[in-house]
């Protein structure tokens, strides 16, 4: 019974999302753009990018470049690659589901294609629990899932005029969905750029570099809550996500005993307004991320990072503090198969000497077809 009970709450969140959101879209009418629009293709995939604290905007080179930089997609050494991934975020709760494969057209020139699914499923629906007579009845209980869909197609090219420098290009459609009682389809543009000089790779990654437009469609009809409730369900809406900007930079060192080193740095750069980021301003808020990876004869790996860099008040003191995210993972390459492997946690808050944590559980299998 309590397990049931705490799952029908998500169904009021569900709600209270989807009206938020479509509300939010409305204030761009207010030179007001909403923050964190199409937030779930902003998670990260790959095990080796999550462990390596989401640092891939120079350094991917596989499937996984057309959705970190498609730019990456023409480094990719077999004929054919194919990634899949499943993370659970916040110790379960929300499923994050990932599937690409890319492959070479000629010598200069690449494709991919990129699915990404994030979701909360069977949600319970409890808006019939109650009858006229005040009598709860589990049967007229029915489930529900609140999903984001992502899908990209992807086309790279290494430039004639400018050695080691290559370009690539998303095409973005995003579809989303609350159950029976909204959706919305998205559509946008991504461009990105590698530079490949000696040991050190340079990224440039512009997300929604368009703008990225949502547009919603609410269905008033499907709400059985009270009147009240019903005024604040808009039927149409549109959610604009503004540019977002990934400058990166890594190199990779020789060791000895078999032994390389991989050192990675990005920053994103968004346009929304402030952000609590490192940097924050109204013109844009910069978010710093680092990555280290250590391999072993290109056969074992072992990887480290930090990202999510914020300010928060601790309850406790009342005094500002900042608080890092840590990343931690392990690969294996053998014959073709890559297993990546990370964890996340996020320090949520300090309370009474004791910390809440919220752990994020990331594993990716990869393959490269001769």
């Amino acid at each position: 019974m309590p397990h049931f009970f705490r799952r029908s709450i998500i169904v009021l969140s569900a709600v209270s999302l989807v009206s938020t959101g479509a509300a939010q879209a409305q204030a761009v009418k207010k030179d007001k753009t909403p923050k964190y629009t199409n937030e779930f293709l902003n998670i990260g995939v790959g095990g080796r990018a999550q462990a390596m604290g989401s640092t891939q905007v120079s350094l991917a080179q596989d499937a996984t470049a057309g959705y970190w930089n498609p730019a990456g997609l023409v480094g990719q050494k077999t004929k054919y690659d194919a990634v899949l991934m499943h993370s659970e975020l916040f110790s379960g709760v929300v499923k994050n589901d990932y599937a690409a494969f890319s492959m070479p057209l000629d010598e200069r020139s690449a494709i991919g294609a990129t699915i990404i699914r994030v979701g909360v499923d069977d949600i319970p629906n409890t808006q019939s629990l109650i009858n006229q007579y005040n009598q709860v009845l589990y049967d007229r209980v029915t489930y529900f899932s609140v999903a984001d869909y992502g899908m990209l197609l992807s086309y790279a090219r290494k430039l004639e005029s400018v050695e080691g420098l290559q370009v690539g290009a998303n095409a973005k459609i995003i579809y989303r969905n609350y159950g029976s009682f909204g959706n919305a389809w998205g559509f946008g543009v991504d461009a990105g750029a590698q530079y490949t000089r000696g040991s050190w790779r340079f990224g440039l990654m512009a997300r929604d570099i368009t703008t990225t437009y949502n547009v919603w469609s609410m269905h008033p009809e499907k709400f059985t809550a009270s009147m009240d409730s019903l005024a604040g369900v808009p039927k149409n809406s549109t959610e604009i996500a503004l540019p977002r900007f990934v400058l990166g930079v890594s190199r990779q060192f020789t060791l000895p005993k078999d032994l390389s080193l991989v050192a990675a740095v990005d920053l994103e750069m968004t346009t929304d307004g402030k952000r609590n980021t490192l940097v924050s301003s109204d013109l844009v808020s910069i978010a710093p991320h680092a990555g280290l990876e250590l391999g072993y004869r290109n056969l074992v790996f072992l990887r480290g990072g930090a990202t999510n860099v914020q300010k928060y008040v601790s309850s406790v003191s009342l005094k500002e503090q900042w608080s890092v995210q840590p990343t931690l993972g392990v690969g294996l390459a053998l014959s073709g198969l890559r297993l990546d492997v990370a964890l996340s946690r996020l320090a949520i808050e300090k309370i009474a000497g004791q910390s809440s944590q919220a752990n994020s559980v990331m594993v990716s299998l990869g393959y490269g077809f001769k």
